[in-house]
């Protein structure tokens, strides 16, 4: 007879066996528990993708193009892209409109005025409606595999989510106890409407006209509008939408770089003019002498007194409180009729205007001076009711020559000399059929009343106004040459050499 240690060992062994086997068979369970689950989340997401599931024919690309020819040419280089990536999956081909030439109305860059267009044209066949810009990269197969998330049978209003760090003059000071709650749509990442939200859209505005008067940051006020005061829809952020290329994830992305167009146009063949007057005399032309005069190959100040110190030339014209149009037609005259018969390009800017020539010389080679460019910050004045869009002259307003002999030639002048001179001239442009140029590195307010997400992916032009900044390290903090600029000169060389 075995001792009774040996005996507890045999007996322990099978006890031993037997619960290694079923801890291995709860493991397997476990497993296929675990496996099940997976395959019901796959499953369950494919049913969601599927139910969602949408075809490149059922989304209608609008590229917020203009009519200027390089602006032109840049979207339908966009355009192409979208056309190859799409053919290249085999399915039906999308709808790609250019905007500048989908209609002719003063407004259609204000969008919300083409929605019954939209709702009209393509409800039945149709999905989304997906905006970008010139500038934005897209990749299609992300763009879709984005979409897919999204029930197209419901309202979205979707784009990459901006906010008001503080509440800012250029959003009418919205949400000032808390800016950062209302979140608008980067525009150059792309942002889409379900076509059921362009139809609920179409017949509020067929019932209702549009109620603003001025069109001043389109990003915010669309997004105000389908908001509706908290009747609406916010926008819902996308994580893909990009901005900068962040990873393989990125539907929409853009190249922060000013557009690269061979040489920069010499300073020579720009001249710079500033409104002034005698009682700022003192303390702002001093910060445009410290900052970006030394950029420019001519440089003229315009005021209400002749000063030989500085010196300011004086243009007969009595210093206004506001509006300033008889100072600026008499500036356009002056530069076309009197002198710098050879220059093609004029810059209109104050005194409170911070600027940089560089830039701006590498932004002018895009631009054919021989066409009428009136080029700057766009805004619209009831533009839903047959306006008319201007430059907003405290960003900056450039001329090419060719812009300011039809003018001129017209007999548009100013009804007052205090008349708000950018809109005068946004109304007579307009009645000559030439357009405003838009471009969003002129800036009508300070840093600080902009995004920085939205700045992050610009290089600057200008900038406006000194209040309650220290104007100086303003401009050398954003708009002074410094190393990116140099890189961006020796890019340019190589690409030269290459070609």
């Amino acid at each position: 007879m075995l001792p009774p240690a040996r005996r507890g060992r045999r007996l322990a062994l099978p006890v031993l066996l037997s619960l290694l086997t079923c801890s291995l068979a709860f493991a397997l369970v476990s497993e296929d528990v675990k496996k099940e689950a997976k395959q019901s989340k796959n499953l369950e997401k494919s049913d969601t993708s599927k139910k969602n599931d949408i075809d490149l024919k059922e989304i209608v690309f609008v590229i917020q193009s203009q009519s200027n020819s390089f602006h032109a040419k840049k979207a339908e280089q966009l355009k192409q892209s979208i056309l190859k990536q799409s053919a290249a999956l085999t399915q039906e081909m999308p709808t790609v409109l250019l905007l500048h030439q989908l209609a002719q109305q003063e407004g259609a860059w204000t969008i919300l005025p083409l929605l019954p267009h939209f709702s009209v044209m393509y409800s039945r066949n149709s999905s989304w409606i997906f905006f970008c810009e010139e500038e934005t990269r897209i990749q299609i197969v992300q763009l879709l595999e984005t979409l897919r998330r999204y029930d197209p049978s419901k309202e979205w209003f979707l784009g990459k989510a901006l906010h008001d760090e503080e509440s800012t003059i250029i959003h009418h000071y919205a949400f000032s106890e808390n800016p950062t709650v209302f979140k608008y749509p980067d525009l150059a990442a792309g942002w889409a409407l379900s076509i059921p939200l362009v139809n609920k859209l179409t017949k509020r505005l067929k019932s209702e006209s549009l109620k603003s008067d001025f069109t001043i940051d389109l990003k915010h006020e669309i997004a105000l509008y389908i908001w509706d005061g908290g009747n609406g829809l916010p926008l819902t952020p996308v994580p893909e939408f990009c901005t900068d290329v962040v990873g393989s994830a990125c539907a929409t992305s853009l190249q922060s770089s000013l557009p690269l167009c061979g040489n920069p146009v010499k300073k020579e063949d720009i001249f710079v003019a500033v409104k002034t007057c005698k009682k700022f005399h003192g303390d702002r032309i001093p910060i445009v002498k410290q900052t970006w005069a030394g950029q420019a190959g001519h440089l003229e100040y315009y005021s209400d007194y002749a000063d030989s110190s500085i010196p300011t030339v004086d243009l007969g014209i009595p210093n206004t409180d506001r509006g300033h149009c008889g100072k600026t037609f008499a500036i356009l005259e002056r530069f076309l009729n009197h002198s710098h018969d050879k220059i093609p390009w004029l810059v209109i800017v104050d005194d409170d205007t911070l600027i940089s020539i560089s830039r701006l010389r590498h932004l002018l080679s895009c631009y054919d001076a021989r066409e009428p460019v009136f080029l700057g910050e766009r805004y619209g004045y009831g533009l839903g009711t047959g306006g008319y869009s201007y430059v907003t002259g405290g960003g900056g307003m450039v001329f090419s020559r060719e812009a300011i002999r039809r003018l001129l030639a017209s007999k548009c002048r100013c009804y007052s000399n205090d008349a708000p001179d950018d809109m005068v001239l946004g109304m007579c442009f307009s009645g000559l059929g030439i357009p405003v140029t838009h471009s969003p590195l002129f800036h009508q307010a300070r840093p600080v009343d902009y995004p920085k997400d939205f700045l992050s992916h610009q290089v600057p032009v200008s900038f406006h106004k000194h209040w309650n900044i220290d104007p100086v390290k303003v401009y050398f903090t954003w708009l002074a040459p410094g190393e990116e600029d140099r890189a961006r000169e020796q890019s340019r060389r190589g690409l030269r050499e290459e070609l």
